[in-house]
């Protein structure tokens, strides 16, 4: 046939009767309300739009069904490059029940026309509920101190506990290394402890929790004043406690893995 028609034989091959790969269908109603979530979220991860989906709207899908889908539409997160940074290396130290380690530490928030506020905030490390906290103009021990007062009355109902009190983490700032809070730690009879210096991983729930407050709340608004940075923080962190799903709580809010915690006890 090649002869007679003066075709190349190398020119020539079997058509394949197999079928290729068949293109793989979107699920229109899922991925519209996956954008809507993306858009009100942008942080999320797949994991965390899949809980999201699975826990609070009960659809029955898997991640591997998210990750799909936000690799068809091309709505993955930007994942920062991890370079090599040498630490010093600390022991594992893990809180083993609610009010075993406090963690607590500061950062700084732009307020427009206000110039720079100091948050304060104390975390359990157990639940990562964040139980105290001071946003103010200044950040000084006197603010640190009072981030610690509401962490007491939220925990205890009391300035001076009687019942076992948490171990409290901190860097060793001059926040934390002050008279004044050093004083207030044991008049509420709380224990300090310090990690190494300039190893922050050794801090790492609170700063953690501070990286989720920039990119979910902070960096998505431009704050004109104090006020409205405040406000904007408030309700983050309110919906921190209450709804935002966590990783190490199975993809529950600190208040309702420890309702969970309680009811799996009684």
């Amino acid at each position: 046939m090649c002869r007679a028609l003066g075709i190349s034989r190398t020119a020539i091959r079997r058509r394949s009767t197999e079928r290729g790969p068949t293109p793989r269908r979107l699920n229109p109603e899922l991925a519209s309300r996956l954008e809507a979530l993306i858009q009100r979220y942008p942080t999320f991860g797949y994991r965390r739009l899949w809980a999201w989906l699975r826990f609070r709207e009960g659809r029955r899908i898997t991640p591997k069904t998210v990750y799909r889908l936000l690799a068809l539409k091309g709505w993955f997160v930007h994942q920062r490059p991890v370079t090599p940074r040498p630490r010093a290396q600390g022991l594992i130290s893990r809180a083993t029940r609610r009010n075993d380690r406090w963690a607590t530490d500061v950062t700084h928030v732009f307020c427009g026309r206000d110039g720079w506020a100091h948050l304060a905030v104390v975390l359990d490390c157990h639940d990562r509920e964040c139980i105290g906290w001071e946003f103010a103009r200044r950040g000084r021990a006197k603010e640190a101190e009072r981030a610690l007062e509401e962490a007491c009355l939220a925990r205890f109902g009391t300035l001076r506990p009687t019942e076992p009190t948490p171990v409290v983490r901190s860097d060793n700032g001059l926040i934390y290394q002050s008279r004044r809070f050093r004083a207030a730690c044991r008049d509420y009879r709380l224990r300090q402890e310090f990690i190494t210096p300039y190893t922050p991983e050794q801090n790492g729930i609170v700063e953690r929790f501070f990286r989720s407050l920039k990119e979910e709340c902070v960096w998505q608004h431009v704050f004109r004043d104090f006020a409205e940075a405040r406000r904007e923080i408030t309700t983050w962190i309110r919906w921190y406690n209450t709804e935002r799903p966590h990783q190490a709580l199975g993809y529950r809010s600190p208040t309702e893995w420890r309702a969970q915690q309680l009811i799996q006890v009684a």
